[in-house]
């Protein structure tokens, strides 16, 4: 990856969709989330995302979720974004999920991507996951993530997965309050947590623990950044410009729609380059 050519990183898109056909998420919660989103749904495969991105001349993280424990609903392989994306070195990175639930099995299997499949971090979502990111359960398996030197994306806040659905099919907002993180950031210093998402309605929480823990970093992705609190612009163009991330939330927010509302933000034209490629190169450990 020739990282001084690109003109930014995407530390944030989902892979919706593998080779033969199978979705990440049932129907009714894509359906779900693309109407939260105002989006057509759109169900892009690695192939279709390294095409989409050497057009921008971008990079991308890629990831599903694994939330077949609590939804029933099948994981995709990481197995099989993880090589797609060997096939396209130049623009993709690949992160793995697994669920918490799956216990000594979930250990193994993050040991096994890291080292025989070149994954380069992974994604939780605690409320669709269904699980307290500080559970002392969880944490023989970011003591295997800290051994291993990758880091963990946290999704925080609010989310438009299950929103406007009944009961928002069970999932629960309170698993994804930022302070739940704050234990695991200061019982695992070794371990680069990157908070995903404006954390809305904790946004505060967020900033105060990126500010205070030096392994935590957030990620912008989730929102068009006209909606981003006023809180987080400041820290964003001050406190924390070298630990804010870009991130689009692709293909539910594409990044162009996301750099264009960016442009309209008073950020200062030397923090630019901070947060569209610099801070993902540190916190990824690209060089």
């Amino acid at each position: 990856m020739d990282l001084d050519a690109l003109v930014a990183i995407d530390v944030h898109t989902h892979v919706h969709a593998d080779t033969h056909g199978h979705l990440a998420l049932d129907d009714e919660l894509n359906a779900a989330a693309a109407k939260y989103f105002k989006g057509d749904p759109y169900d892009p495969t690695v192939p279709d995302i390294a095409a989409d991105y050497r057009a921008k001349n971008m990079a991308a993280v890629v990831f599903t979720v694994d939330i077949e424990h609590a939804t029933g609903h099948p994981a995709l392989s990481n197995e099989e974004i993880a090589d797609l994306a060997a096939q396209h070195p130049d623009v993709l990175i690949p992160f793995g999920s697994v669920d918490p639930a799956r216990g000594a099995k979930g250990i193994a299997l993050a040991r096994k991507l890291v080292t025989e499949h070149d994954v380069r971090g992974f994604k939780f979502h605690p409320s669709i996951q269904a699980f307290e990111p500080n559970d002392r359960a969880v944490y023989p398996l970011y003591e295997e993530l800290q051994n291993l030197g990758v880091p963990a994306l946290f999704h925080t806040g609010q989310t438009g997965i299950g929103a406007g659905l009944p009961g928002g099919r069970g999932i629960k907002l309170r698993y994804s309050d930022p302070m739940l993180l704050d234990d695991v950031a200061a019982d695992f210093p070794g371990l680069t947590i990157i908070m995903a998402h404006p954390s809305v309605p904790w946004q505060d929480s967020a900033i105060s623990i990126a500010t205070h823990k030096a392994n935590v970093y957030i990620d912008l992705s989730g929102w068009s950044p006209k909606y981003f609190p006023p809180q987080l612009v400041k820290a964003a163009n001050g406190l924390l410009k070298r630990k804010v991330l870009f991130g689009s939330d692709y293909p539910l927010l594409k990044p162009e729609r996301w750099m264009a509302d960016f442009e309209t933000l008073d950020i200062k034209p030397e923090v630019k380059p901070l947060i569209f490629k610099e801070n993902a190169i540190r916190a990824l450990g690209l060089r």
